[in-house]
């Protein structure tokens, strides 16, 4: 593909004053959003620069109140669209009326060396408006996995470091779920808890009854199920149970940047958005030793325009925020922003979703499912938690999911025909489940600057190198043998597996490249998400993971950038920043 190369030009539009903020935020997605919502409420003059185009609560989701068949092809894509965005079509969202959210192919390529499903939704929002909206809290198991297995490096942090700011996010955020009193997936502050189906009660009871160790419970899901005031003062309503999240909800009843975090933000009067602004590098000044500003390429123009701050939060996404850190070479740092033991963009990560297991039950014929519900069943990681007990490191976790379809007869002619047609029957309870293994952190899984190909914009693409390995490959096997095993025991039938071969990149849970840790030579951040070699920029999205646990990783983004902005402040009062 030829990539279109555009002269740059500098332009001061103001002067540095005019271009000066007390913070700057790169990034409107999830994590990006609550850097801005924390900052601003401190009273921090704060910059947000989004690379993609500006999306309104309510007024930009085009399709949200459109009933299927008022789709133009009732939801499907044409094949012309499916064939030009080969990567972005894989994903379960990419559809009629959803696609306008999400980035295109060919408008933002890279290198894979290796397979990888580079999922991307540049806009204000990010990917806030097609997350799947789950949130687990980690736990010490773990936060101290990496030491009790002998992989990665140790979490600068523990679970009681986070715990208070789980609390904080998760009141504000508005999360449904039960209190389990799970060790291993700690409770949290919840809203009241959806329902699990019929069938999905009996898997739980036989479970408990045949194991100590297995949980079956409700998903904990960011929808808020009861409208209390503080998300009414957000001007978010209860959720109505739609499950078409990923058109944008109009009523904000599940959480996302553009209806809760950053309105708040804007109510301040300290919140500054500028869209359709590439960050093409972090500013580092040799006599101050540390970044001043960060310089921006409009979308449109390539024109450059370079903002001043005290502190700056890197949010861009994992992936993306990897590869600013990498372009922003000074002399100080020849290698990319921090990278002095040049370990940035390794041992890069995410949750491997390859494996599903299926079945069907003949009971419960006079039960099915009445209206819809925004999450499914859930059990929580149950290998390797207290001990070593498998042939691989750490484990999975694994949604579960029940329902009866309805059954229509096509056969006879005329009369019958039509009968059958208009009278489907209800079919047997048909459950399903999919592994969310926890992969683990490597040298060999990487992503870099290509030296050579530049994108529109003249910055290097990015270049992946990331793959699965025989640990993931006995995680799988063990799945596909424990779940059938529990479908088993609960008198399912029918029961098959099924490897889907994705590659990774798919479950868009990517993570690492720029990870915290104790020690500045095998780590770039430490406790408080800073940049260990300059101490202004702070990493809290996805890039800072050590490990990637086996939850749904989002709410322990939003719990870490809310700590490390209140680090900041505090950081700042004492004139240290």
């Amino acid at each position: 593909m030829k990539l279109k190369q555009v002269k740059m030009t500098y332009v001061n539009i103001v002067g540095e004053k005019q271009r000066t903020f007390d913070a700057i935020v790169i990034g409107s997605g999830i994590s990006g959003g609550w850097a801005a919502k924390e900052l601003t409420e401190k009273g921090l003059k704060t910059l947000v620069l989004e690379r993609g185009r500006n999306i309104k609560h309510v007024v930009d989701y085009p399709t949200t109140l459109l009933n299927e068949w008022e789709l133009e092809h009732r939801g499907k894509l044409p094949l012309k669209v499916r064939n030009e965005n080969p990567i972005a079509s894989r994903c379960y969202a990419f559809r009629e009326d959803a696609a306008h959210f999400f980035s295109k192919d060919k408008d933002h390529p890279y290198i894979q060396k290796k397979p990888f499903d580079w999922i991307k939704g540049y806009q204000v929002g990010g990917k806030s408006l097609l997350w799947a909206r789950q949130v687990q809290r980690w736990s010490d198991f773990d936060f101290e996995g990496p030491t009790r297995d002998g992989f990665a490096v140790d979490w600068p942090i523990r679970y009681k470091d986070l715990a208070p700011w789980y609390s904080y996010v998760e009141k504000f955020t508005g999360v449904s779920g039960n209190k389990d009193g799970i060790p291993e997936l700690p409770d949290g502050e919840f809203l009241p808890p959806y329902e699990l189906t019929r069938v999905e009660k009996h898997f739980k009871k036989k479970i408990s009854q045949h194991y100590n160790d297995r949980h079956v419970i409700i998903a904990r899901c960011a929808h808020i199920s009861q409208a209390n005031d503080i998300f009414l003062e957000q001007g978010r309503m209860q959720c109505q149970n739609r499950t078409i999240c990923q058109r944008g909800c109009p009523y904000g009843g599940y959480f996302s940047s553009n209806s809760s975090t950053l309105p708040t933000a804007v109510k301040t009067g300290n919140l500054t958005m500028k869209t359709d602004s590439v960050v093409e590098s972090l500013i580092y000044d040799d006599k101050k030793e540390k970044v001043t500003g960060v310089r921006v390429i409009n979308a449109h123009t390539n024109e450059i325009t370079e903002y001043f701050s005290r502190i700056i939060f890197v949010n861009a996404s994992a992936v993306n925020t990897n590869l600013i850190l990498l372009n922003s070479k000074s002399s100080r740092f020849p290698n990319g922003l921090g990278n002095d033991n040049e370990l940035m963009g390794k041992y890069f990560a995410f949750h491997n979703y390859r494996a599903k297991v299926q079945a069907e039950y003949n009971g419960f014929r006079n039960f099915t499912t009445d209206g819809r519900r925004p999450t499914n069943g859930y059990i929580p990681r149950f290998r390797n938690v207290r001990k070593q007990e498998t042939d691989f490191l750490r484990g999975y976790a694994a949604v579960v999911n029940s329902y009866r379809p309805k059954i229509t007869k096509k056969k006879g002619i005329g009369i019958s025909l039509k009968n059958n047609l208009m009278n489907p029957e209800w079919g047997p309870w048909k459950i399903k489940s999919y592994m969310m293994g926890e992969t683990i952190p490597k040298e060999t899984n990487f992503v870099c600057l290509d030296s050579i190909k530049k994108d529109s914009w003249g910055m290097p693409l990015l270049k992946f190198s990331v793959d699965y390995d025989n640990n993931d490959e006995k995680m799988i096997s063990d799945y596909f043998e424990q779940m059938s095993e529990m479908f088993e025991y609960a008198g399912f039938t029918k029961i098959k597996v099924h490897d889907t071969h994705q590659a990774p990149g798919l479950e868009i849970h990517e993570m690492g490249g720029v990870r915290m840790g104790k020690d500045p030579k095998t780590s770039l951040l430490n406790e408080w998400n800073q940049l260990h070699s300059c101490k202004n920029v702070f990493i809290t999205d996805g890039a800072c993971m050590t490990s990637t646990g086996t939850q749904n990783p989002s709410l322990t983004y939003m719990a870490l950038t809310a700590r490390a902005v209140d680090y900041a402040l505090k950081e700042i009062n004492k004139h240290n920043l």
